[in-house]
């Protein structure tokens, strides 16, 4: 269920660093969530975030935050 959830990995001027973004839990953790020296390590420890609240809404019984999709436009289809 992890890949079903976004990622916004931006380059922070401020921070030095790549900053990780999860839109779908905007509303409940502090964004940006984490981050990463490099765009890989940022992307690792995005997931592994999304995999740890997945896990944490599990244990308390809560419901996950629905997936959101963004519809592809003809253009961007190669």
């Amino acid at each position: 269920m992890n890949a079903l959830y976004s990622m916004l990995i931006q380059w922070s001027d401020e921070d030095g660093r790549f900053v990780v973004f999860l839109p779908e839990f905007a509303d409940l953790v502090m964004q940006p969530c984490t981050d990463g020296h490099t765009y890989e390590e940022a992307a690792k420890q995005g997931k592994e975030a999304i995999a740890s609240l997945i896990d944490w809404f599990e244990a308390e019984g809560k419901a996950l935050p629905q997936p959101r999709t963004i519809p592809l436009s003809p253009l961007s289809v190669a």
